[in-house]
């Protein structure tokens, strides 16, 4: 009896392991999902699980191109898809729920003066001596919170689809033209940018003085927690 009982355990115990490796959510902290199960149609590309970003190779934590949030952010933009959907338009994703790992490499990587791998493409006009000074990289974020989300808008119109439209700079780009509303960039420009932040706005968002792409979640539900679990 004692053998099947064991028996039975390990079985059940192998089942969970094989479960929680799938493409479902079982294995993400309660309150967490995959944005792509709420909204199936949504576009990403998560660049921190790539070479395609500031630092230059995947960031610690990164482990799959997973997008991860709270239920309540996840369930705020499909409110968000459906609306831009009636228009030809849709939400680009770049990076969610990122852990706490992820932003210690970005604060050892911006202690690292020597490294400017991607400084031409990223912070051209910056010296990476003051991405701290200029608020550029912090010792926290509130990605790691669950709520924040960095995004944009696509055209899902069959000849040109998922092609982002014009917001003046590039996603991630450290630079004073990356602020909402600064004025160096075309008034077409601008208007995408309130196009984005109008309707983050409207479903419960609030946006970054610094960063275009960059919202959370006004009622978040986890605001005094900094999540380390890793993206896969």
């Amino acid at each position: 009896m004692r053998d099947s009982k064991m028996a039975a355990l390990v079985l059940v115990l192998v089942f969970t392991s094989v479960f929680c490796t799938g493409v479902n959510s079982y294995c993400l902290p309660q309150g967490f999902v995959y944005v792509e199960t709420v909204i199936p149609n949504i576009t990403t590309e998560l660049r921190y699980s790539t070479d395609n970003n500031f630092i230059g190779r995947p960031v610690d934590g990164y482990l799959k191109p997973r997008c991860i949030l709270t239920k309540e952010a996840a369930d705020a933009l499909k409110k968000i898809q459906e609306e831009l959907n009636r228009f030809g338009l849709g939400l680009k994703i770049y990076d969610a729920y990122r852990p706490r790992q992820a932003v210690d490499h970005f604060v050892r990587w911006a202690k690292d003066v020597d490294d400017t791998k991607m400084k031409n493409i990223y912070y051209p006009n910056v010296r990476k001596q003051d991405l701290f000074k200029e608020s550029y990289i912090a010792s926290r974020s509130s990605h790691s919170r669950g709520s924040t989300v960095d995004l944009t808008v696509v055209s899902i119109h069959a000849s040109d689809s998922n092609t982002e439209i014009d917001m003046g700079t590039a996603f991630d780009l450290f630079d004073p033209k990356s602020w909402p509303n600064d004025l160096s960039v075309s008034a077409s420009q601008r208007a995408h940018r309130l196009l984005l932040q109008v309707m983050m706005e409207k479903h419960g968002f609030k946006s970054h003085p610094t960063e275009w792409w960059h919202f959370t979640l006004k009622n978040e539900p986890y605001p005094d927690t900094y999540f380390d679990f890793p993206v896969e």
